[in-house]
């Protein structure tokens, strides 16, 4: 290994060091950021094993009241691996968050060897820089939820399928194909990653694609074992309350005003403007090099998935995998600005760049952090405290779980329609009705919590009706918690 090959490996080092230094802050804040009910679902499933015994193959949520609450989600080994780790160290919020951390680790070697295989070893090292901190990166790899893992497993899947389209050796086919099955186990979106995989292998094959036996081997491996899972995830969907499939109805197409905002957020907190701008320049610097094609069809994928499932996208997480592909074009723009800038200081010029990148990029990685649900967690810690453990709790809650995971309580999301939250009421009727429906059910209690303090102006003959068949247990500027008479 040469000199300048162990400082470009040194330097890898040190930035992916820095990155999983950053992550460790605030590892154990609880659910109350901006992805609260995401997370208080995936934290709940991993309670519900470790409380109701560790039955793999059936996830239970807790907003389904008195039903079990089984539900159709992904292959649920991550709050599966969390549960057992709670028999040890007790439920603790850093479990969860540390699984995405380790994947996001992991991850890290692979991605910068991907970018170096395509676009050189300069070119890697700031592809790895734009990885490592761009703010949706930085959220999502410290989030109790499915898709870093799914993406770390995407990338050791691309690489090791690079390996074999390089040497053909059957062991890297095989990485590849059981990293690419647990992606879409783990999150099925990340389907996705096989843009780049069709065109490595139609580059290297051309029309004899399909007369590949290993390439039908890698695709039965792969695909095979989703195929099984999503159709049991979704024969429990089809019989058990609350009859629901996580994702479901995601694929929509909304219109220009719901786009626009969504390119908002990727040229803001999921990419910045900085890495959104090199991203762009090294699209067009990366024409000549042919295994960049790789990248761009996985942009495009993504492109058309973004639109498809407009709908889906307002969850930002979805947008995650433009974390790498923006990350390795701004790699190779920032190693042909080096070559190309007639400035005797172009290399400190770009090593600023990335600098300033960092920083802004901490700024904006900040509004992930925000407690947007701490009102609920504390409302879930009264009701934990001063209610009955079987009490069935109905929360005026936006749909959000986090007041009943930290309640340790189950109960309904108010309105619902089939335990799914079902928006603000209508009218007062309404209201009035689905109280009733839930309290036939056996609900106990009802609460509200700050953001939903307004009903109780609003829908003026609600509120009377509540006082005539309610008691206020409790009421402070965070919630108001009632007993139903």
């Amino acid at each position: 290994m040469t000199n300048a090959q162990n400082r470009h490996r040194n330097v890898a080092i040190a930035i992916g060091v820095l990155a999983i230094a950053l992550r460790f802050i605030d590892i154990n804040q609880p659910f109350v950021d901006g992805w609260s009910w995401r997370q208080a679902d995936v934290a709940a499933i991993a309670r519900n094993y470790y409380q109701n015994g560790f039955h793999f193959a059936w996830p239970q949520i807790d907003w389904a009241g008195n039903e079990p609450g089984y539900v159709g989600t992904e292959f649920p080994i991550l709050p599966f691996a969390a549960a057992h780790a709670y028999r040890i160290f007790g439920v603790h919020e850093w479990i969860g968050r540390s699984e995405s951390l380790l994947f996001f680790a992991v991850s890290l070697p692979f991605f910068f060897l991907i970018a170096r295989r395509i676009f050189g070893e300069r070119a890697a090292l700031y592809a790895l820089t734009f990885y490592a901190f761009a703010p949706l990166g930085i959220m999502a790899s410290r989030a109790f939820i499915p898709d870093m893992p799914s993406l770390s497993l995407g990338l050791i899947g691309l690489y090791f399928f690079l390996r074999w389209i390089d040497n053909q050796t059957s062991s890297a086919l095989l990485a590849a194909s059981f990293a690419i099955a647990f992606a879409l186990l783990i999150k099925l979106t990340t389907a996705l990653i096989g843009a780049p995989l069709f065109f490595l292998a139609c580059q290297k094959f051309r029309w004899n694609l399909f007369r590949q036996p290993s390439l039908w081997i890698f695709a039965a491996i792969a695909l095979l074992p989703s195929a099984i899972w999503y159709w049991h995830a979704h024969m429990i969907a089809e019989r058990f309350y609350p009859y629901h499939f996580f994702g479901a109805g995601g694929f929509r197409i909304m219109n220009a005003a719901w786009y626009w905002k969504i390119a908002g957020q990727i040229a803001t907190t999921t990419l910045t403007s900085i890495l959104c701008s090199l991203a762009i320049l090294g699209l067009f610097t990366t024409r000549s090099t042919t295994a960049a094609g790789a990248f761009r069809w996985w942009l495009a994928a993504m492109m058309v998935f973004t639109f498809v499932a407009g709908w889906g996208n307002r969850h930002q997480w979805y947008q995650l995998p433009f974390v790498p592909i923006a990350a390795a074009f701004a790699g190779a723009s920032c190693a042909w600005l080096e070559t190309n800038l007639r400035a005797r200081r172009s290399k400190v010029f770009v090593v600023g760049i990335a600098i300033v990148f960092v920083g802004f990029a901490l700024v904006l990685a900040r509004v992930f952090y925000r407690a947007s649900a701490a009102d609920l967690r504390d409302l879930g810690l009264e009701l934990k405290r001063t209610t009955p453990s079987g009490s069935l709790i109905v929360a005026a809650n936006y749909g959000d779980p986090a007041v009943f995971y930290y309640a340790e309580r189950k109960g309904w999301h108010f309105l619902e329609t089939d335990g799914i939250y079902n928006g603000h009421p209508s009218g007062d009727a309404d209201a009035i009705a689905d109280l009733e429906q839930l309290r036939r059910h056996g609900a106990t209690h009802l609460t509200f919590y700050s953001g939903t303090f307004w009903w109780l102006d609003y829908y003026k003959e609600f509120a009377h009706h509540l006082d005539q068949t309610a008691t206020l247990m409790e009421a402070t500027p965070q919630f108001r918690i009632y007993k139903l008479n």
